[in-house]
């Protein structure tokens, strides 16, 4: 079997994806023209995919957001974002997803009169038939953005829906001059309320964006964390000979790192994926995956980004099942709900791709 063929067909889980940030090329042209937007550079769907690519290709975080405009724009009925919902929840079944938890801020959709009940009912009814039909679980978590001070209201939202099938609550957007303890009244309601946080940092900004979002915000989850490397001492080689006083923390309280390889390039958050953290994290012991960020922007999925672990890290099939397994534990579901996932989806998943392989070379 091919290398693309294995890690697709194995169950992967997804933590970091923007459901704003994953439209079909071709549903974005289809939804403009039902609504009449007549912004975007083309209506071929290939060549919309590359003006994306192309777009947030340019190692800047803040050019690699541009592209959402258009997007977000097509996000402002409850029918589209009921079928974006439902068709990102297929795209995960296509790529052996059987876990993810996607991400949006609800309100970057009110521009064409909708309020957030719409907005919030219209998402979880695509999930929801999503998962019904293509058997991948989800959860939904609310982003609340950097540079905009209505973080209490979506945090007090996402507690709202917590029983509807949202599972936790975000703080993402440019970092530079937007520090996370500016939202910390929208924190400490979602930790009165034993809810569940994780906060973009680190991406943009330095540790000290990471070290706010653990310490002063209560961060279960640091997206991307990329720049944690900044608290970490490596020899000529490349090896961590000593961890600062976060990075030792982080590994001994077991935050999860949420990774995402491709688009930390596209942003500039590192300068090539051969200087990642990633795999001496990984090595060191740090609950740190996989994850895509923005499928469209980056023009992944997550089998291509285990893809691009495997031939730049030499990570393995074992590699693999363990970071899923890192995906799990670290997902904001109910505890008995992951182990039903690691022991009954996961790890069967993985021992069967083993004896199918084994099988090829008899």
């Amino acid at each position: 079997m091919k290398l693309e063929e294995i890690i697709r067909e194995v169950p992967k889980v997804l933590l970091h994806d923007h459901l704003d940030g994953g439209l079909r090329p071709e549903t974005i042209i289809e939804l403009a023209e039902e609504i009449g937007y007549k912004k975007l550079p083309t209506k071929d769907p290939k060549e919309l995919a590359e003006w994306f690519f192309r777009g947030a290709n340019k190692g800047n975080l803040v050019e690699f957001l541009q592209g959402f405009e258009y997007t977000i724009a097509v996000m402002q009925t409850k029918e589209n974002l009921e079928r974006i919902a439902y068709e990102m929840m297929e795209d995960m079944h296509k790529d052996g997803i059987v876990y993810v938890e996607t991400r949006f801020a609800p309100v970057l959709s009110l521009d064409g009169g909708l309020y957030y009940d719409d907005v919030m009912h219209a998402v979880l009814a695509g999930l929801e038939r999503g998962k019904k039909d293509f058997g991948v679980g989800y959860g939904l978590i609310l982003c609340s953005l950097r540079n905009m001070t209505n973080s209490l209201e979506i945090a007090e939202l996402a507690v709202n829906y917590r029983d509807k099938g949202v599972v936790g609550f975000d703080l993402a957007g440019e970092e530079g001059g937007y520090p996370p303890k500016k939202h910390i009244d929208a924190f400490q309601f979602i930790m009165r309320e034993n809810f569940n946080i994780t906060i973009h940092a680190g991406e943009a900004f330095g540790k000290e964006s990471i070290w706010q979002a653990i310490q002063y915000c209560g961060s279960h989850r640091i997206g991307h964390a990329t720049r944690l490397k900044e608290d970490i001492v490596y020899d000529a080689n490349g090896k961590i000979l000593k961890l600062g006083d976060l990075a030792q923390y982080i590994l001994d309280k077991r935050i999860p790192l949420e990774i995402c390889l491709n688009s930390n390039v596209h942003t500039g958050a590192i300068d090539k994926i051969e200087n990642h953290p990633f795999k001496e994290l990984f090595n060191s012991k740090f609950r740190v995956f996989l994850n895509t960020d923005d499928r469209l922007m980056s023009n992944i999925t997550l089998t291509d980004e285990y893809i691009t672990a495997t031939e730049i890290f030499g990570i393995d099939l074992d590699d693999i099942e363990k970071l899923n397994i890192n995906a799990m534990k670290s997902a904001f579901i109910n505890h008995d709900k992951k182990l039903d996932y690691i022991y009954n989806v996961i790890k069967p998943g993985y021992q069967k791709m083993r004896e199918k392989l084994l099988s090829l070379k008899v």
